[in-house]
């Protein structure tokens, strides 16, 4: 069980004294979106929500990284949407990490806090509501979903992190686990957001190079990430963005576990063609 602090951000801009000198990064094969970028000037606003605003990670783009999109969204208290999603093809995953929400989801209410996690079917009908005195902010992951004839579409569910038994990683007396909040054998949901925890020290002990695309935004802690060909110092409100076949690997730096909110896109035959 998790007790974590997790980040998140609250906007703001730097003083005019600010150094411009940052780790902001775009590459080929990566990019790296530092928490001090995430000012007021670059969120967005969405049809049909109010009380809101949006800081939008990723999206899909064609050459780079083109499954998913990630946003952290902030709720001021009484603020929200009763139709929060205009594209019927959208899955969800929702992750809170301050604040209250209620959520309605498939004709049922459910009340999250910090580490709450809902799974949000394409096509289902849900809205939500920022509860109590603080602003709501959560993440906001979609993803066209992708079908397969023979298999059910998923159910929705809504749970917290708080009740999600960590996996360790074969070899690594628990020192690198993942929170799964959804079966890696059930082969109806084609993403799968989770979390990895380091203890310091802990280490990608190779340079992971494979299909799946990834965004990981860090909920706490710092490390040293590797990044296609280099080595990049990140910490608690920084997000990664990786798209297919960029190697990768992490040194978990202390002094307090490091943890990140991890998205990959599973379970599906590669398109061919250039159609998914």
């Amino acid at each position: 069980m998790s007790t974590a602090n997790y980040y998140a951000p609250k906007g703001g801009l730097p003083p005019q004294t600010q150094l411009l000198t940052d780790r902001a990064m775009f590459t080929e094969a990566y990019a790296v979106i530092p928490k001090g970028t995430m000012s007021d000037i670059v969120t967005s606003l969405l049809p049909f929500w109010d009380k809101s605003r949006f800081w939008v990670l990723s999206r899909p783009l064609s050459g780079f990284a083109e499954t998913f999109s990630q946003y952290i969204a902030e709720v001021q208290p009484g603020g929200g949407s009763s139709r929060p999603e205009t594209d019927p093809r959208a899955e969800a995953v929702l992750f809170v990490v301050a604040g209250r929400m209620r959520l309605s989801l498939a004709g049922a209410a459910h009340e999250l806090k910090a580490g709450g996690y809902a799974y949000v079917p394409a096509g289902a009908e849900w809205s939500l509501r920022a509860e109590g005195d603080e602003a709501l902010r959560f993440h906001w992951i979609r993803k066209a979903y992708e079908p397969v004839e023979g298999l059910d579409a998923p159910e929705p569910f809504v749970t917290n992190e708080r009740e999600v038994t960590p996996t360790p990683m074969p070899g690594t007396d628990g020192k690198w686990a993942t929170s799964r909040f959804v079966d890696v054998e059930d082969l109806r949901h084609d993403m799968h957001v989770t979390i990895v925890t380091f203890q310091p020290g802990a280490v990608i002990p190779f340079a992971e190079t494979h299909v799946m695309e990834h965004g990981l935004y860090v909920l706490e802690g710092k490390a040293v990430y590797r990044l296609n060909q280099d080595w990049v110092e990140v910490e608690a409100g920084d997000y990664m963005w990786l798209r297919a076949f960029c190697p990768q690997a992490c040194y978990a730096g202390g002094p307090g576990p490091f943890r990140y909110l991890l998205y990959k896109d599973v379970n599906r035959h590669m398109a061919l063609g250039g159609a998914r």
